[in-house]
């Protein structure tokens, strides 16, 4: 089975060296991963250097300045220098661009946007509005809607961004169970979660199988249940045991959208 990595994260000034997510891609039989930059770091140079060394192993999703001069233009040529994709917040601003302007940008690019947020911020009318303005740009919604940043109630808003699947530009990134389940009492030999709500279940029933994708946010993930672990728990999880489900959660969506 092809397994990708939507959502992982490496640098050499916060979190580790790529050495160490391809040590743990390896060990656990994953082919590709997107190597997704990290909050506040605006030079992709050292993602860029060490995708290149892998061949067609990682592609890159960017971060760009929101105050830089000319974005628009940074974003052309960090496409040229072979970005795959953007990380954008829902309401995402930039100080010498207009309020649609780089995700319509994007897709003019070909680049897909990775967009981290939680489910109010998904749920708002005002995201509404940038995907009114963008149908043509391939969105892919990170950590299940950013369920596991939510404050109660979250049950509406969660409903809510899920309606997103209704844009026929989006996707969604399905997390490792450590990210939406609490963590045990006690860490017994036998992994597993107790009381796992019924997320997947309801992002399946809005997205299906074919518009998810399994991104295991290493390495925090690796003080969670561990990337294994992250890798095990949506693999064995109930609600992707039919037929070829796994295929598409796992691999094939993820091909598909970010071009493998």
């Amino acid at each position: 089975m092809l397994i990708i990595d939507t959502h992982t994260h490496a640098g050499n000034n916060w979190f580790e060296p790529i050495e160490v997510l391809e040590f743990q891609m390896d060990r656990n039989s994953v082919d590709h991963a997107v190597l997704v930059q990290h909050g506040g770091t605006f030079d992709n140079s050292y993602l860029f250097d060490e995708a290149a060394k892998r061949e067609d192993r990682f592609k890159v999703a960017v971060l760009v300045d929101p105050e830089a001069d000319h974005p628009l233009g940074d974003l052309e040529r960090l496409a040229e220098q072979g970005a795959a994709g953007i990380r954008l917040a829902p309401d995402a601003s930039f100080v010498n661009a207009g309020p649609y302007e780089m995700w319509k940008r994007a897709g003019k690019l070909g680049l897909v946007v990775t967009c981290q947020g939680d489910p109010a911020r998904f749920a708002s009318d005002a995201f509404a509005r940038v995907m009114d303005a963008c149908p043509d740009t391939e969105v892919v919604i990170e950590h299940l809607a950013g369920i596991a940043a939510a404050e109660p109630p979250w049950e509406d808003d969660y409903a809510k961004a899920l309606g997103l699947a209704e844009r026929g530009n989006t996707t969604i990134k399905v997390p490792g169970l450590g990210e939406i389940c609490r963590r045990p009492a006690r860490l017994l030999p036998e992994f597993r979660f107790e009381d796992v709500p019924p997320l997947f279940e309801m992002a399946k029933d809005a997205f299906g199988v074919e518009r998810m994708m399994w991104g295991s946010d290493f390495p925090p993930a690796a003080g969670r249940e561990g990337y294994g672990n992250a890798l095990r728990g949506v693999m064995e999880h109930p609600a992707f045991a039919n037929g070829d489900d796994l295929e598409w959660v796992m691999g094939k969506t993820a091909a598909r959208v970010w071009g493998w």
